[in-house]
């Protein structure tokens, strides 16, 4: 067996993020559509849905009425998991530990219209949304009991979204969750050792090998990581390092939603359907200290593996040991870069 090669036999690799590990084994499959490929329908949605609580003028679950809104739109979820105003709760016995957790959840519309995503809204929209992901940052951010705001987007049935017309959450609270907690320890670890970035030092050697690169512009860089779990996993990281999204230039801006709207088309195109997949921005806490460590970034964790209905599913040894996945990054990689930057549904 050849010291080096990682496309042919089992091996684990390291999320460099959290310190976890992943099994890859590539011998199970060389390509990750062998047999059949279902295709669904092309989703046709009206522009307006009278029955969707989230369009203009309709009434929410709640009874408010959404006004008639022409941009974004933002509101305090109707059935929010966090609640600004609770009463301390606290049990710290050895083994039955707990504490309450305050916070504040928001519900972003990206558009009026009910038949789009992120891949089919232009850019100059897709700007919008990043400045109401800025405004909505800082405002919750400056919050005493904010600690910690994490935008996220839920896109389709399959990731569990109850609703398609497009819009994404915001959960702020008190404490820093798991999984940036873990980022920010390895973050922390690197830096006190090479007084640099985790993510600037991975990123310049990404670039240099070129793998796992799936699309570059002047200020963002979409990659599959060399430690991805999930079989079409991208990140998307800055060159410049910045905490979060408040620094970014008109220009990073821009880039931004480029970067966004590439890699959404990329997912849809494809297998010619709108791509399932959650995603979610990483930025340095709220708490007031200094995170001169971090470096922003953003993630996709899409579920399809093979074509528009066979899911990648963690279930068995990915639950009882560690995550493992069959084709490779590099794989990965190739076929998104390889895929146009036109959505399907406009050639």
């Amino acid at each position: 067996m050849e010291k080096n090669n990682y496309n042919s036999y089992p091996h684990r690799r390291k999320n460099i993020l959290t310190g976890e590990w992943i099994l890859v084994s590539p011998h199970r499959t060389q390509r990750p559509w062998q047999g059949d490929v279902a295709k669904l329908d092309i989703d046709k949605r009206p522009a307006y849905d009278s029955n969707c609580y989230l369009c203009p003028g309709n009434k929410r679950a709640n009874g408010e009425t959404n006004p008639n809104y022409q941009n974004t739109f933002v509101f305090t979820n109707d059935f929010s998991a966090l609640l600004p105003d609770i009463p301390k709760l606290k049990n710290d016995k050895t083994l039955l530990q707990s504490k309450s957790e305050r916070g504040i959840c928001r519900v972003v519309n990206f558009s009026p219209r009910h038949d789009l995503t992120l891949a089919e809204m232009d850019e100059k929209d897709i700007i919008s949304v990043i400045e109401t992901w800025q405004n909505e940052f800082k405002i919750l951010g400056e919050k005493s009991f904010i600690n910690h705001v994490q935008i996220f987007e839920n896109k389709g049935a399959m990731m569990g979204n109850s609703n398609p017309h497009p819009h994404c959450q915001i959960w702020a609270q008190e404490h820093i969750p798991m999984e940036p907690a873990k980022e920010i320890k390895n973050f922390k670890k690197y830096f006190i050792k090479y007084r640099r970035s985790l993510l600037t030092d991975y990123l310049k050697t990404e670039l240099k090998i070129k793998e796992r690169i799936v699309y570059e512009n002047s200020a963002f860089v979409i990659l599959v990581p060399y430690w991805a779990v999930w079989p079409f996993e991208t990140m998307i990281i800055p060159r410049r390092k910045i905490s979060n999204i408040l620094h970014f230039t008109e220009k990073e801006k821009i880039d931004f939603a480029n970067a966004l709207s590439v890699i959404t088309t990329k997912y849809d195109n494809l297998f010619t359907t709108s791509f399932p997949y959650s995603s979610g921005l990483h930025q340095a806490p709220t708490d007031g200290k200094r995170y001169n460590e971090w470096h922003f970034h953003m993630h996709f964790y899409p579920p399809l593996l093979r074509s528009a209905t066979i899911k990648k599913f963690m279930v068995g040894y990915e639950m009882m040991g560690e995550p493992q996945r069959d084709i490779t990054a590099e794989s990965s990689a190739k076929i998104l870069r390889e895929l146009s930057v036109l959505h399907y549904k406009k050639r």
